[in-house]
This record gives structure tokens, C-alpha cells and sequence, in this order.
């Protein structure tokens, strides 16, 4: 495989500045391929994504960037501003100052929540929406994430609830019990890959309020090709993950059998493989509409 270029800069967003880095060449698109803009989740940063990189491999730029207040984005100290639509509009500026007129987008876990309010703005240079290990509905998703607690071990998940009640989640005897859960619900790759662990190393300033919040009714309303994936085991569960599906006309679900949240660190080969023929026929079918008009 050739070395693909990378670079990497802020860009501006508000009073602040935003963290990005573009694997490929932007200047350099092969013809009929589209870039790719990748949303990360919380509290990781986008070192979280870097298996995606691959997907340069196959002639599509992808742009990763660090959400403001995570990574190294900026992190400014005000509670009020953590709203949805500030990483809505995030988005929104990364896409015009990188000249992005054409972008397929991915969003992981929160990042699908991004991904998705932003889908339904109609923007026309959406071109398709993955949505990896996602939830549409808040309620739904601490439903299923408490379900998911119960069916561990009785002492384990005694052990999460008494420090969590005392506030004591610094305790060595919890970080051994929440382990349990990370290695069956979260990433099953046991050491976690070190690009993994140093996402983690900033954790993000401020906490975005997603109480209350649901987007399955206007689901309907997004209109261009998207593909749902998500891991047997994954804490935003298959039976979330139909729900997506099911809400959204002409969608596709994959399920990966030997995965949790991670799905693109645990079974990346096939991850990838289902990526790449999912943007391949999005972008064939765009090359197929320009030759019609």
C-alpha cells in the first residue's frame, strides 16, 4: 500500500477552535469518489475512529476532527453552551471551510446523534449516513443500558451501584466490576488497542443534556442512503439498532456477530469490507444521476 498523505490544522468555530486532521487528499479525489467526515463519540476523541483511516485506502479522503471540548479542540469553561446543536453546527463549519460539497457521514455512538440531526436539515452535500452503534432515543437507550447491567454477575453489579451511589467510581474494587461490563459490552479486544486508550485521555469539558431527547419520529424524514451497523454485544443494542432501521425508508442493518460498541475495532477487515461496498454503491449511483441529467 502507498503512504497516503495526512494533515491536520483547527479550524474556526465560534470564538474557539476545532481540532481536524484529513487522511488522503483532498485536492486529489479519484473521480466518482466522495469524502468521508467522521463523528466521534463521547468522552472519547476521534483516536477512537483510526481504523477508519482505511478507508482512504480505497480513494476517499476522510476527515476526523476532535468535537469542541474533547481531544484537542478547544475547551471552554461555560456550561450553557453543551447543546445538540452546537455539534450540529460544528459539523456544519468543519464541511465549509474544508470546501466539503460532497460527503458521505459517519457518526459513532454520540456521534451518530450528530450525525443524524444533521441529515434531517436536508443539506444537500450529505450524500449518504452510516451510523455506527447508535441510539435515536435517550429513554430507550438508559433503558436498555440498565437491562444490560442486571444481566451481569449479582456481586458485580452490587459492586457499580454501592460506589456509584457513595460517589466513589475512583475506587479500584468499581473500576474492576465496570471492567465486566467494558469487555462484553463495550470492546471485547482484551488489552484495548493504545490508540484506544489515549482517546480517553482528555476527557471532554462539559456534559451535553440529551435527557428527554428523541428523534424516531422524524426519522422518516431522512431521505438519503444510510446503512446502521451495530455489534451483537453492543450496549446500543441490535434491538435499538432495528429501530433505526426500521425508521428510516430504504436503510440497510448490519449486525456484527463478534462485536460490542466497537465493531470497527473488533472486526475491522469486515468492517471496513461492508463500508467500502455500502460507499461504493452510493457512489456508483451518484455517477449513474449526473450521466441522466
Amino acid at each position: 500500500m502507498n503512504t497516503l498523505s495526512a494533515r491536520e490544522g483547527f479550524i474556526r468555530f465560534q470564538d474557539y477552535r476545532t481540532f481536524y486532521k484529513v487522511i488522503g487528499d483532498l485536492d486529489r479525489i479519484p473521480l466518482g469518489k466522495i469524502p468521508v467526515l467522521a463523528i466521534h463519540g463521547r468522552p472519547v476523541s476521534h483516536l477512537a475512529l483510526k481504523p477508519l483511516e482505511r478507508l482512504a485506502e480505497f480513494g476517499r479522503p476522510i476527515i476526523f476532527y476532535d468535537q469542541l471540548g474533547c481531544g484537542r479542540s478547544d475547551r471552554p469553561d461555560n456550561p450553557e453552551m453543551w447543546t445538540i446543536n452546537l455539534f450540529v453546527e460544528e459539523v456544519t463549519e468543519i464541511r465549509r471551510q474544508l470546501s466539503l460539497d460532497r460527503v458521505h457521514l459517519i457518526g459513532h455512538s454520540w456521534g451518530g446523534v450528530v450525525a443524524m440531526e444533521n441529515a434531517l436539515r436536508n443539506i444537500q452535500e450529505i450524500k449518504s449516513l452510516i451510523l455506527s452503534s447508535t441510539y435515536c432515543d435517550s429513554s430507550v437507550f438508559d433503558s436498555n443500558l440498565d437491562s444490560l447491567r442486571k444481566k451481569l454477575p449479582a456481586e458485580v453489579y452490587e459492586t457499580l451501584l454501592r460506589h456509584e451511589t457513595a460517589g466513589t467510581t475512583e475506587d479500584p474494587e468499581y473500576k474492576q466490576a465496570d471492567k465486566v461490563f467494558i469487555l462484553k459490552h463495550v470492546c471485547r479486544v482484551d488489552p484495548w488497542p493504545n490508540y484506544l486508550d489515549q482517546s480517553l485521555e482528555h476527557q471532554p469539558v462539559g456534559k451535553v443534556n440529551t435527557e428527554g431527547w428523541t428523534i424516531r419520529a422524524r426519522l422518516n424524514a431522512i431521505d438519503i442512503p444510510t446503512l446502521v451497523t451495530c455489534g451483537r454485544y453492543d450496549f446500543c443494542t441490535p434491538a435499538h439498532a432495528e429501530i433505526i432501521h426500521s425508521s428510516i425508508p430504504g436503510s440497510k442493518l448490519v449486525i456484527f456477530e463478534g462485536s460490542s460498541h466497537y465493531a470497527h475495532i473488533e472486526e475491522t477487515d469486515r468492517y471496513i469490507d461492508v463500508l467500502d461496498e455500502f460507499l461504493s454503491l452510493v457512489e456508483l449511483n451518484e455517477i449513474n444521476k449526473a450521466n441522466d441529467l
